[in-house]
């Protein structure tokens, strides 16, 4: 066969072979390098510190475990956490992510390496993020081969669409989370074509510390049991697939039952019963192949398929009667939101006011996986190639994950590995092509038909030229049909490589140049825009905000700190700070003040109870505040430097969770104009402007202005140069950009009065005080 190019001939096998696997761990070791350094921008262009809202709880709870031990982190109860009920910590929460920095700081200082548990939080996700990279490595090798396996590495490494998740200081669920996702799906791979109850059990183990890591496990839960249930109805059932699913299902099971959050909802929930009812299945088809083997009568054969019919049957009945009895918990609101997107703004308006449950945008896909979109379909139609029980998994997870990332921005992290082994997949096949020197032989081509007219002319049998009125053809029409040709044969090239078995049909040195160089100018491309994406979007840590000056400089916007370093140095040890439910995590890492509600949510009239305060008027909103003993309120207000993720933009939230527990008292249109706008200029309906958030987030904001008419930076609105007065709270507290507003609640008049009428009582002192003093005259008495 002829070569396009010459390769060394010299060469052993075992040569060959001992330095591409060198190659390949020093290419995974430059992966891991890759994909440690690109997380660490946070770091570089901020400090170490811990990103966002969740990951402070979570920061809290590890400092815990590792001052006090696992135990007393175990049994902890924070009295501070929604106040006045608190919670039990140990019991409402999933360890696996706290577990895992406790094991690495008691080993580091067991080492004599006096690290600050800070930075073991901090580091973790980069760490964490070289290992996916390995996993996700193995996965590829059983789906395709090594050099596949590597280009998912990279991919990986550096996707905006996992690094939105694992930054330096990005200490959630999720930064360990993707890894054991990966493992635990290769480690199913490995058992179900090996048939070993060794990597079952290995998956079933990686499978718990997945369900003591993050709630996302019951994507596993459900992928492994649909993969096997089309696995049967594919006719590809084994005794691979029945040791594989039976040794994971059972131990992982058990396992995940031992976490006390999860307890023994694998049996009594609707979201595992999947996995349950295909172990059922399995054990049924299982024992009807037994006994086909061992009997040979055809009546006999037929009566167990009815009997496995009406068991299998039976079975669904069963579990269908036991929901509907109870005994079963129904599907939970935050899966319906999955299938039908309306459903939580409906029914969970809590659910649907975080903004990672919005549906994805179309733009999200292309910034945080650039061109790996184009690749991944093909990727999934290569799967067809050979369709092997791997290859079904993939096709599985690809649909399903497609799905779910477009109904949710948060699940655009699960289809991100698929998205990655798909298209290292493709574009593997695409360079193996291009790379073999190989040249398709001329025998290989098939012969000219004689009787076929050519593109210039016709051709006897014998095969001469023969003239005809053909030959007088235009040039440039020969030239057309020739690159029409051209064009077909570059459709060749891609149907060889999507048949199977068929050999490479690339002629010519020419072409392998431009297809190897406009991959590497793709590559080259997309790190180029995962770097960016990772700089610039991902890595700005939401309690430290930047801009940049007018000679391009970085200038620090550093409110929330301050305002939380405020309540630390100036409020008792024990003072209640309300606000809404965001910011409840990070005052309580930060500011250690007790909160009515924090970010964990599972009290939903407790977030109400907030609501409707923030929603209703002052004379409504005190007595609520004193009940809970309520001291200092604390809100995000953006409208002078512009930022938009303030409580003005969020309180419509507000006022439809609260509208769902008080639906008399608080109605959603009554903050509306007329004309069915929200606005918060002169134009505002009277009940928008009366509720304490307004009053709280515009008192005194038209003094920054001299007089002139106040504007609204994020509404893009004039103000009245009037602003809202404050009867029962007053000012404590306002950071330097009016980023973060704390009010303190007025103690209750010693007179008895209400506060309105007291401080119009001493506003009016205040002015007779303020009148100059009349001088009388002397009276002179007349004599």
């Amino acid at each position: 066969m002829a070569l396009a190019y010459s390769l060394p001939s010299n060469l052993a096998p075992s040569t060959v072979q001992n330095t591409a696997s060198f190659l390949r761990i020093i290419a995974l070791a430059f992966i891991s390098g890759a994909a440690i350094a690109s997380r660490l921008f946070a770091v570089i262009n901020f400090e170490s510190v811990i990103h966002e809202f969740d990951p402070w709880f979570n920061y809290r709870a590890t400092k815990v475990l590792a001052s006090q031990g696992f135990y007393e982190f175990w049994n902890w109860f924070d009295p501070t956490a929604w106040y006045p009920l608190g919670r039990v910590v140990g019991g409402t929460i999933y360890p696996g992510l706290m577990a895992t920095s406790g094991v690495i700081y008691n080993i580091l200082h067991a080492l004599n390496l006096p690290v600050d548990i800070r930075n073991v939080c901090v580091l973790l996700a980069p760490g964490f993020s070289a290992l996916t990279a390995w996993a996700t490595y193995m996965f590829t090798k059983e789906l395709k081969d090594e050099s596949a396996g590597l280009l998912a590495a990279a991919f990986i490494g550096i996707v905006p669409g996992y690094i939105s998740r694992s930054v330096a200081g990005s200490y959630d669920n999720e930064a360990i989370a993707i890894f054991l996702l990966m493992f635990t799906f290769y480690s199913w791979i490995k058992a179900l074509k090996t048939g070993s109850a060794f990597f079952g059990t290995i998956a079933a183990l990686f499978y718990f510390y997945m369900v003591a890591a993050w709630g996302g496990y019951a994507f596993i839960t459900n992928m492994i049991p649909l993969h096997a249930l089309v696995l049967i109805l594919m006719g590809r059932f084994s005794s691979r697939l029945y040791v594989a699913y039976s040794s994971w299902y059972a131990i992982g099971t058990l396992a995940s039952m031992q976490v006390p959050f999860v307890g023994f909802q694998p049996v009594r929930t609707s979201e595992h019963m999947a996995a349950l009812g295909v172990f059922g299945l399995l054990q049924i088809v299982s024992f009807a192949y037994l006994v086909k083997a061992h009997v040979s009568s055809k009546q006999f054969q037929t009566l167990l398929f009815v009997s496995v019919v009406t068991i299998g049957i039976l079975g669904t009945l069963g579990i269908v009667g036991l929901t509907y009895k109870g005994y079963i918990a129904p599907w939970t609101g935050r899966f319906y939101s999955l299938w039908d997107t309306g459903y939580a703004k409906k029914y969970i308006p809590i659910i649907a006011s975080v903004s990672e449950h919005q549906p994805t945008a179309w733009p999200s896909f292309f910034m945080d996986l650039q061109f790996l979109v184009f690749l991944f379909p093909v990727g999934v139609v290569l799967c067809f190639r050979e369709l092997r029980d791997e290859h079904v998994f993939v096709i599985i997870y690809a649909l399903v994950g497609t799905y779910f990332a477009g109904v949710m921005v948060r699940l655009m992290l699960t289809l991100t590995p698929c998205v990655c082994v798909a298209a290292a997949v493709a574009l593997s096949t695409l360079l193996d092509t291009y790379i073999d020197p190989r040249m398709p032989d001329t025998t290989d081509t098939p012969a000219p038909d004689t009787d076929r007219v050519s593109v210039a002319g016709a051709t006897t049998s014998e095969g001469t030229p023969k003239k005809t009125k053909k030959d007088k053809t235009p040039a440039a029409e020969v030239t057309q049909k020739a690159s029409i040709n051209d064009f077909a044969t570059g459709f060749e090239v891609l149907g060889s490589i999507l048949e199977k078995d068929k050999p490479p049909r690339v002629a010519g040195l020419d072409s392998r140049i431009v297809v190897v160089g406009v991959a590497l100018y793709l590559l080259v491309f997309f790190v180029q825009h995962c770097t960016w994406v990772t700089s610039y979007a991902y890595s700005s840590p939401s309690v430290v905000l930047a801009s940049r000056n007018q000679d391009g400089s970085q200038h620090i916007i550093d409110d929330f700190r301050e305002a939380y370093y405020w309540l630390r140095q100036n409020t008792r040890e024990d003072a209640v700070v309300m606000s809404w439910w965001d910011y409840g995590y990070q005052i309580s890492g930060m500011a250690d003040r007790p909160t009515l509600v924090d970010n964990n949510t599972w009290n939903n009239t407790h977030i109400a109870t907030v609501g409707k305060a923030m929603s209703s008027t002052e004379e409504v909103a005190y007595p609520i505040l004193r009940k809970h003993d309520v001291e200092y309120v604390l809100i995000i207000f953006g409208g002078l430097m512009g930022y938009s993720g303030d409580d003005i933009n969020k309180f419509l939230w507000m006022v439809r969770i609260a509208q769902g527990v008080w639906p008399d008292e608080i109605q959603e249109p009554n903050y509306f104009t007329p004309a069915g706008e929200y606005r918060v200029d002169a134009q505002a309906s009277q009940t928008m402007k009366d509720c304490l958030m307004y009053k709280m987030s515009y008192y005194r904001f038209s003094n920054l202005f001299g007089g002139s008419t106040p504007v609204d930076r994020v509404r893009n609105q004039h103000l009245p140069t009037t602003g809202p007065t404050l009867d029962y709270l007053e000012e404590a507290f306002t950071s330097e950009n009016w980023l973060v507003r704390i009010y303190q609640v007025k103690k209750e008049d010693s007179l008895g009065r209400d506060l309105k009428s007291a401080n119009a009582f001493v506003e009016g002192k205040k002015r007779k005080r303020a009148k100059p003093p009349v001088r009388r005259k002397a009276i002179v008495a007349s004599s």
